[in-house]
């Protein structure tokens, strides 16, 4: 099993109303083998500040022995190099077959955590795009590399629109989603 681009990442829900939306569409991407959750964890902080976490991965116990030898071996390789590496790979299988791939265990110690307002919640989702491998391969085999990855949301675009037209009155502004947006599109 290869494995492809890693990304953490941390959503907030005001008031949170769950159905199990969220994790169904996680599911159906598991599916597809577009993307795997490896583990995430989702707070909720009551009225009163107190937290309940709940953990998820959608790994199955051969794969996250699979996934922690290998990240076991990378992890050994940068520490001691190849007798590193293959010492770091048992020790993340064994790890991984006792205990599963946790690595955002120890939620108490997340930093985001403070932020979270009461009575609201967060999801720290560890998520591999494994609709990337191929992808990656192909780039390797055709001699190229990353230089610099990142994600542009659609809000994003809206503020480069918006810092390279003059501002319209005030009241042709309304919000959108903590951003304020024109009404008119001329």
């Amino acid at each position: 099993m290869a494995i492809g681009p890693v990304q953490l990442i941390v959503l907030g829900f005001n008031h949170p109303n769950f159905h199990g939306e969220v994790i169904a569409e996680l599911e159906r991407l598991r599916e597809t083998d577009t993307v795997r959750v490896i583990d995430s964890i989702a707070v909720y902080k009551d009225a009163d500040g107190n937290l309940e976490i709940e953990h998820l991965s959608n790994l199955t116990k051969e794969e996250a022995i699979e996934y922690g030898t290998k990240i076991g071996a990378l992890i050994g390789l940068g520490i001691e190099g190849e007798e590193g590496m293959e010492a770091g790979a048992e020790l993340g299988a064994e790890r991984a077959a006792e205990e599963g791939i946790h690595p955002l265990s120890g939620a108490e110690e997340w930093d985001v955590l403070e932020d979270i307002p009461n009575d609201s919640a967060a999801a720290l989702i560890l998520l591999e795009h494994h609709w990337a491998v191929p992808l990656r391969d192909a780039i390797a085999r055709a001699g190229g590399f990353r230089l610099s990855d990142g994600f542009i949301s659609p809000f994003d675009l809206v503020a480069i629109g918006m810092m390279r037209t003059p501002r319209p009155a005030d009241n042709n502004l309304k919000e959108i989603g903590g951003m304020t947006c024109s009404e008119h599109a001329g």
